[in-house]
């Protein structure tokens, strides 16, 4: 709770910095981490030293302290950093500035949790696992959770990327007080288009996992994120979007899943199964848009059979549609824009039925519940959220009010 506290007002001091223009452009989040911990320093109480009695101790001393005295200050008081400075300084030096690499937090260990207990669930059948024998999977867990916490992490940032580039960070922030300054921004999509997998990559490889079909998933993954920039930035900005570049991005949203069931192969030491492979692709793909359903935009209940001009049978199912209020990828929402809300849910039913027409469709969803006369079952499409900014302005007054009563 104490590393919390200190990091929130880290955070604080961070963003009091830039208000005050104290921070170069090119200032690493290293370097902002140290000049708010100074500064923090520099404001505590000590003895009946002011503010000028500081800063003149620290001008006189300054000059005369060097690297070596650091150095050596770091390993009488404080071995376990001294440790990973030399830990940090080797990898630098082997993989180049590694400085603003997104580290693997508690949060997206918490996420990945999730997804890993429905990939267990859903992807082990094919690896004639059984869930039910905890000893035979779990020497395989610590580097696939490893690896989808990664991947969540980077996937975190570019969400917040986003959702920032919405100009609404006061109604979907969890701290509306605190800014964020368009250099963030520049820098972390930077970060996103410029190998951002590499530390993860080389870990692969140095345990000798690393394929060529796993580098092209990663590839894939930073391709999604891209295109979700994109196409949430032309919902905002009311400029034109693509069904093709939607098609592709609810594809490869899934990328984390291929991710590690490759992994799982090479943990195995088994060949890649392509029959395997072609079948999960289709299931991810309807589960994708699942997800994306739950997430309640529509309500009309449609029965994909093979003539689409059938008109829906109503049914009242709203969702929180929290990629409304945050602005994610959601390929309701993408529908809605291209084809308005009338004509989205039969082009969406149209779609989801065209995958249908893969013989392994059928088992690919006779788990997922009822069937009816067509192989996809029955697919529930809830009301459309045709104004969303009438939507958002809504919930965040609904909000303000429980929070003043």
């Amino acid at each position: 709770m104490e590393e919390l506290k200190k990091l929130e007002e880290a955070q604080r001091m961070i963003t009091l910095m830039e208000s005050h223009a104290l921070l170069s452009s090119s200032s690493s989040s290293s370097n902002n981490r140290f000049l708010a911990n100074l500064f923090l320093l520099l404001i505590q109480q000590c003895g009946d030293l002011d503010f000028k009695d500081k800063l003149s101790l620290i001008n006189q001393h300054l000059p005369k302290i060097s690297d070596s005295f650091l150095e050596e200050a770091s390993l009488l008081f404080n071995r376990k950093e001294a440790v990973l400075q030399t830990e940090s300084k080797f990898i630098a030096n082997s993989n180049g500035d590694m400085e603003d690499m997104a580290l693997v937090g508690l949060d997206a260990m918490q996420r990945a949790n999730s997804t890993l207990e429905d990939f267990c669930r859903s992807y082990f059948m094919f690896h004639e696992m059984d869930i039910n024998k905890p000893r035979s999977i779990f020497k395989y867990l610590p580097l696939l959770s490893y690896t989808e916490s990664y991947i969540y992490q980077m996937d975190s940032l570019n969400e917040k990327i986003v959702n920032m580039q919405t100009n609404r960070v006061g109604a979907i922030e969890r701290k509306p007080h605190m800014e964020v300054s368009e250099r963030w921004i520049g820098k972390s999509i930077d970060m996103l288009k410029n190998d951002p997998f590499r530390p993860l990559l080389d870990q692969l490889q140095h345990h000798g996992l690393l394929t060529e079909r796993i580098n092209e998933e990663f590839r894939f993954g930073e391709e999604y994120w891209d295109l979700e920039r994109k196409l949430c930035s032309a919902l905002m900005n009311q400029t034109e979007i693509l069904v093709e570049d939607v098609m592709r991005a609810i594809h490869l949203k899934s990328f984390d899943y291929r991710v590690l069931n490759l992994l799982l192969y090479q943990l195995r030491g088994e060949k890649v199964n392509d029959v395997h492979m072609e079948f999960l692709s289709i299931s991810e793909f309807l589960v994708e848009v699942s997800d994306d359903l739950d997430n309640g935009f529509f309500g009309y209940c449609y029965d994909l059979c093979s003539k689409h001009d059938q008109l829906p049978n109503m049914k009242n199912s709203y969702g929180n549609a929290d990629d409304v209020l945050e602005n994610n990828f959601n390929i309701l929402r993408m529908f809605v824009r291209i084809y308005g809300p009338a004509m989205a849910p039969a082009m969406l039913a149209k779609y989801i039925a065209e995958s249908g027409r893969e013989r392994r469709c059928e088992e690919a969803t006779k788990e997922g519940g009822k069937m009816s006369g067509y192989p996809l079952g029955t697919w529930n499409i809830p009301p459309a959220i045709v104004d969303e900014e009438l939507y958002r302005s809504n919930r965040l007054n609904s909000e303000s009010m429980v929070t003043l009563g």
